[in-house]
């Protein structure tokens, strides 16, 4: 199969925090902002593997601040590393403020989908070439969780 760079699967989404996400305190729901980073990093999926993805697992997700009810909510995702039948992705959600432009990062994620063909069996995903240096960190920082999501399964 023929490498895809990182770039190609770049893909940014963006919603509007509306009343109905939210708690009492106009917080968005945790629920409801982990909802649209799965959305996010099966776009990155989609757009590397062009075949149906479904989520594997997700890593911890660490909320360090409040979405509030008005803010854009703005999530970038993108392939870290292809390993066979499955791809890391990393997905990092900001918020911005509409009123004076603001953007303030909130949290991040890291996923792992799993390809599929058309009986749903998993099938080999192309590999990935990360270019710059934040892509290559990335690349072999997705090699050590990966080795960490092995060991935590053997452990079951």
């Amino acid at each position: 199969m023929t490498p895809k760079f990182v770039r190609e699967s770049v893909s940014e989404y963006s919603e509007l925090a509306l009343p109905n996400d939210a708690n009492g305190l106009g917080n968005v729901l945790g629920g409801k902002v982990m909802h649209l980073v799965d959305l996010a990093g099966a776009l990155a999926a989609l757009r590397h593997a062009r075949r149906p993805v479904v989520t594997a697992s997700i890593d911890y997700m660490n909320f360090l601040h409040a979405v509030k009810i008005g803010q854009l909510i703005l999530l970038r995702s993108s392939v870290n590393r292809v390993f066979r039948t499955s791809m890391e992705v990393g997905v990092k959600v900001s918020v911005e403020d509409l009123q004076t432009g603001a953007v303030r990062h909130t949290s991040s994620a890291y996923l792992t989908f799993v390809a599929l063909d058309a009986s749903g069996a998993p099938v080999p995903i192309a590999p990935v070439t990360p270019e710059t240096e934040d892509e290559k960190r990335r690349y072999e920082d997705a090699a050590r969780r990966r080795e960490y999501r092995l060991q935590m399964r053997r452990k079951r």
